[in-house]
């Protein structure tokens, strides 16, 4: 008498169940066709240590730090991918977010329980007057299986497990992104280091260059030619050239720690691999950005921001849906004996199928409530997206504009560090012939310091700024998760 009438509700759920609460649509941004200033013409090739390439090729590499040319540089992106700590609990919470995804799948499926009871009973003498005492003992025991199944007729449980995919593809994206800002710190902070190394370089060439003028003034002073006055002069020049030296030594430590602790090592490890200078690279004279249409598409920041309005829409159908009637199939099937020999005999059985229903219309307050709260969330998220798209937009417009200029810096600086130390050679030449004052090469070797500094620090920032520029494009960075498989389901799955 019970199956007709629910084999009838069952068939009609499953004809007329939807999912309610809007669907997920890709937000519209109106982007630029190209990024303002970049030498589209200019940028189809490049030249690179005498060598032609595609500057496509370059933006597209699968490593893009090994174009560098830098065995240590790559060992270093190596075991920052395998034992960076920030990565480790970007993918604590990646591995989370599938926990919760599986959760969220279970709950498509009926819910199975299994139980078992044997209950000894004796009423009192005075709960049954004039009973024996034997009749008053009895035994029961029972064991059943029970399953219960929520229909999903207005699709609360699917938009909860579309959740779920969209919120495990937020966190992969985020591990992605946090791929790239970790090791763009660690190139950054690697040619930092590389420069700070140049930089010592020329404090210490130029700091024995002075030593040798006080030597020689101090020389010409006992013999009478020079004062006191030139002596201190000089002195002091050397003083304060060598004052950098130190400074320069503790920023190069702070350098190695600070790569060593994104490896994942304690501070010191490095002292000893990363210590020998290395002369830092050459980089492509242009870098092709693409279209801001392919920046949004490789961005991973993008894309998280985009999967968590995803989610948050889903959960407007969630929080929509408890204003629908919420339908449970439930059913038990077991045995029950007052003697534990008959327990699964055929006239022990026992069954019970039951069709619930659950409607808080009464409650509809605090489920208008929960659903305007959810919209409140996506709107949030839509407008997080918006500001993401143009904070990546900004990001490569800037990159962009820095070293788009820094080669022509170098150029200059380059000049400026040669024909300052011809200068300084040619004063101290004159100097010894007694055709120039000792002022003029002191000032002559000042420049030379200045000039040569200069240039190790523009070389170091546009090394540096071609790293900024392939991280804001997001291109050639790792892209291989654990359990990709749950991310190759999310689009086939929605």
């Amino acid at each position: 008498m019970v199956r007709r009438p629910l084999i009838t509700v069952l068939a009609a759920a499953l004809l007329t169940a939807c999912a309610v609460g809007p669907e997920h649509v890709r937000p519209s941004m109106t982007v630029p066709q190209t990024f303002d200033g970049t030498r589209a013409a200019e940028a189809r090739t490049t030249v690179a240590d005498g060598a032609t390439v595609t500057t496509a090729a370059i933006a597209s590499d699968a490593s893009f730090w090994q174009a560098f040319g830098d065995p240590t540089l790559n060992a270093l992106v190596d075991d920052t991918l395998a034992a960076n700590h920030d990565l480790r609990i970007a993918l604590a919470r990646y591995d989370r977010a599938n926990a919760l995804l599986r959760g969220a799948r279970f709950d498509r499926l009926p819910t199975l329980d299994a139980s078992a009871t044997a209950v000894s009973n004796r009423a009192s003498a005075e709960q049954a007057p004039g009973v024996p005492r034997d009749a008053r003992e009895s035994d029961s025991f029972d064991a059943g299986i029970g399953a219960s199944w929520e229909l999903d007729v207005f699709g609360r449980v699917r938009r909860g497990v579309e959740a779920g995919r969209a919120d495990v593809a937020a966190s992969a994206d985020d591990l992605r992104a946090l791929q790239v800002a970790v090791v763009g710190e660690v190139a950054t902070a690697y040619f930092d280091l590389r420069g700070l190394q140049e930089r010592l370089r020329v404090a210490t060439e130029n700091a024995g260059n002075q030593q040798q003028t006080l030597a020689l003034v101090e020389a010409r002073r006992e013999a009478g030619q020079d004062s006191d006055f030139d002596t201190a002069r000089a002195s002091a020049q050397a003083a304060t050239t060598s004052a950098q030296i130190p400074l320069l030594d503790a920023e190069i430590r702070v350098a190695i720690h600070r790569i060593a602790v994104l490896s994942g090592r304690t501070p010191e490890a490095l002292r000893a691999t990363l210590s020998p200078p290395v002369a830092l690279p050459r980089v492509p004279r242009t870098i092709e950005p693409g279209t801001p249409g392919d920046l949004l598409r490789l961005r991973p920041d993008v894309a998280a921001a985009e999967h968590r309005l995803h989610a948050a829409t889903a959960r407007i159908g969630v929080a929509t849906a408890d204003l629908f009637p919420r339908f449970t199939l439930g059913g038990l099937i077991g045995s029950q004996a007052g003697d534990i020999g008959r327990l699964f005999e055929r006239d022990s059985e026992t069954r019970v199928v039951a069709l619930g229903i659950d409607w808080s219309f009464l409650d509809i307050g605090r489920v208008r409530a929960r659903i305007a709260a959810a919209d409140a969330d996506a709107e949030l998220e839509l407008a997080r997206y918006q500001q993401t798209v143009l904070r990546a937009l900004e990001d490569t417009a800037n990159a962009l504009a820095r070293f788009d200029r820094a080669h022509d810096t170098d150029v200059e600086l380059e000049r400026a560090a040669r024909d300052s130390a011809r200068a300084a050679t040619l004063a101290r030449m004159r100097f010894d012939a007694g055709a120039t004052g000792l002022l003029d090469v002191l000032d002559a070797e000042r420049t030379q310091l200045q000039a040569e500094d200069a240039f190790a620090a523009s070389r170091t920032r546009t090394v540096t700024d071609a790293v900024s520029l392939y991280r804001a494009l997001s291109g050639g960075w790792p892209q291989t998760l654990p359990q990709q498989e749950l991310l190759e389901g999310y689009v086939s799955g929605l």
